[in-house]
Parts: structure tokens; C-alpha cells; sequence
């Protein structure tokens, strides 16, 4: 094949894509997507096809094609990961799919627990933990046997500031109560292990902890847990495996240092744990100057906007 036949199907396929991209920047999504929906596929130049993507998720958004909208966001989000426009669209468009699907559901299903369950997850968000804990519960009157649910209710109950006896009381009936219906729940056994720790009740603590780390191996948090358990308990070899687990998920915790030069010397492994003191002392260092960096940027864009709205003010 010659080289004038080689480049009439890429002429083919740069054609259509600037067909696509010129009925796009005229307001033409209509005739536009399926060109650049076909382009998206067949486009070689990298730039060409960033063009093409962006163009298709815009048009695909604003005329309420979302199913056309999945196509160019999947190939967007395979091809250009870290690209700041690419992931500031992406943001966008995966927030008006999320409002529009929840008003079908909203429209479809008014009185489904699946409403319930949507309006309590956004309360949580926004820290109106009282009001989400009425929209479980609701869901429970309605679904009692419904897995997740009360495991939830558990987690908005212990996210009040200082909550009760009572409170805590509350939320640990629910979790027991959760994994009755869902003996895999690794979560609820990691929050009855918390409270089992935070009462002082080691054994207890280490059942839970033990069982989540088997229900989910990359529960990071599970196997630290375990591992600071068992060095209160003073069973540093024991301690070890979970520790180290919880390093290799977690490599820059302070944390986790600690409590591994903890076990280490109790097992009298001293380089071990000399090691993981510097590396404790390392990273609690590079997280300081991480929480320095935001507090001043977070500083330094308030004056900015201080200055800005001075500026603007009428003299």
C-alpha cells in the first residue's frame, strides 16, 4: 500500500473529527455527537482526540445525551488521567449525572427506602447527623432486613461530637445488629473493635479487629488496630505481621512506624526498630510541612481575596 492510500483513512478520520468539532463550537450538538462519538474511537493525534472528547462531553451534557456523555468521559479519563481540564470536566459532568439521576429516582421511586437512603447519605455530608440517623431509621421501618443500613445508622450515631453512653450504646446494638444480617460487614466489626479498644476491653478488640482483616485484606485501618491491640497486650511477635501489613498499605504514617518500633523491640529486634523510629520521626516531619503548606496556602489565597474585594471596593 501506498503512502497517498495510508493517509485517506486518517484524512477520513481527521475529517470527520473537524466536522464534529465545527457543528459542536456551532451550537449543533444534535448532527455533532454521533461524528464525534465515531471520532473518539478512530482518533490518533493525541491533542485531536482531547479536542474531540471535551467537545463530545459538552454537547453530550448540555442537551441531556448522558448516555452519550459515558462514552467520551471513559475514553477522557483512560487517556488524559492527570490532565487538570480533562479531571475539571470530568467533576462537573459526573455531578450532573448524579442530580439527574437522583431526581429519576426521586421521579420514579418517591416513596422507595432507596429515597430515604439518598437524602440520609447527604446529610451525613453535610454533618446533619440527627436528621440522617431519622432518614435510617425510617429506612429500617421500612426494609428492617436491609444489609448496610444499620451499619450506617452505627456510623452517623458515633459522628456527634462526644457522643453519650447512650449514644455509643445505641451504636453498638445496631452493629451487632448489622452483622447478624451481614456476617461479612468488615466495617461493622472494625467500629466494635474501636469501641472495644477505646473501653479498654483488649480482647475483645483484637476478635473484631481480627475478623475484618480477614473479611477485607487491604482494610488498612483493621490491621493497624489489630497490631496496636496486640502491642498493648505486650504480644510484640504477634503484633509484627498485621504491623507490617499496615506499613506496606500505609507507608507514610507516623503511626504505623510507631507501633512497629514498638513490636520490633519488644521481640528485641533493635535495628529493626531503630529503623522504624527514624522513618517514625521522617514521616511525622514531612506530614508537619504538608499541613504548613496548605495552612499557608490557605492563608496566602485569603489575604488574596481580602486584597481583591479592597480593591474592588468603591473608594
Amino acid at each position: 500500500m501506498s503512502d497517498a492510500q495510508k493517509s485517506k483513512p486518517a484524512a477520513a478520520e481527521s475529517g470527520s473529527a473537524e466536522r464534529g468539532l465545527a457543528l459542536a463550537a456551532g451550537g449543533h450538538c444534535t448532527e455533532a455527537v454521533p461524528l464525534l462519538r465515531r471520532a473518539v474511537r478512530s482518533a490518533t493525534d493525541t491533542e485531536l482526540k482531547k479536542k474531540v472528547g471535551l467537545a463530545g462531553l459538552h454537547c453530550a451534557m448540555t442537551h441531556n445525551a448522558f448516555m452519550d456523555s459515558l462514552v467520551f468521559l471513559e475514553m477522557l479519563g483512560r487517556e488524559f488521567p492527570r490532565d487538570p481540564e480533562v479531571l475539571y470536566q470530568a467533576t462537573h459532568a459526573y455531578s450532573d449525572l448524579s442530580l439527574h439521576a437522583s431526581q429519576d429516582l426521586m421521579r420514579e421511586a418517591p416513596f422507595s427506602f432507596q429515597v430515604h437512603e439518598l437524602s440520609a447519605e447527604s446529610l451525613e455530608v453535610q454533618g446533619k447527623y440527627d436528621e440522617a440517623a431519622a432518614e435510617y431509621r425510617k429506612i429500617l421501618e421500612i426494609s428492617p432486613l436491609l444489609p448496610g443500613i444499620h451499619y450506617r445508622l452505627a456510623r452517623v450515631l458515633l459522628s456527634k461530637p462526644e457522643p453519650t453512653p447512650e449514644i455509643v450504646k445505641q451504636a453498638r446494638e445496631n452493629l451487632e445488629q448489622e452483622l447478624e444480617l451481614d456476617p461479612k460487614n468488615a466495617g461493622a466489626e472494625y467500629v466494635l473493635g474501636e469501641l472495644a479498644r477505646q473501653d479498654n476491653d483488649l480482647p475483645t478488640a483484637i476478635h473484631h479487629f481480627s475478623q475484618a482483616t480477614k473479611l477485607d485484606t487491604s482494610f488498612s485501618e483493621a490491621f493497624l488496630g489489630l497490631g496496636m491491640s496486640l502491642v498493648a497486650t505486650k504480644r510484640f511477635n504477634d503484633a509484627i505481621p498485621p504491623l507490617e501489613r499496615y506499613e506496606k498499605l500505609q507507608p507514610d504514617s507516623p503511626t504505623g512506624h510507631f507501633q512497629l518500633a514498638l513490636a520490633y523491640g519488644g521481640v528485641g529486634r533493635k535495628e529493626d526498630a531503630n529503623r522504624e523510629a527514624a522513618l517514625q520521626r521522617e514521616s511525622a516531619e514531612n506530614l508537619e510541612q504538608v499541613k504548613r503548606k496548605i495552612a499557608e496556602g490557605v492563608i496566602g489565597r485569603q489575604s488574596a481575596d481580602q486584597s481583591n474585594q479592597q480593591s474592588e471596593s468603591p473608594k
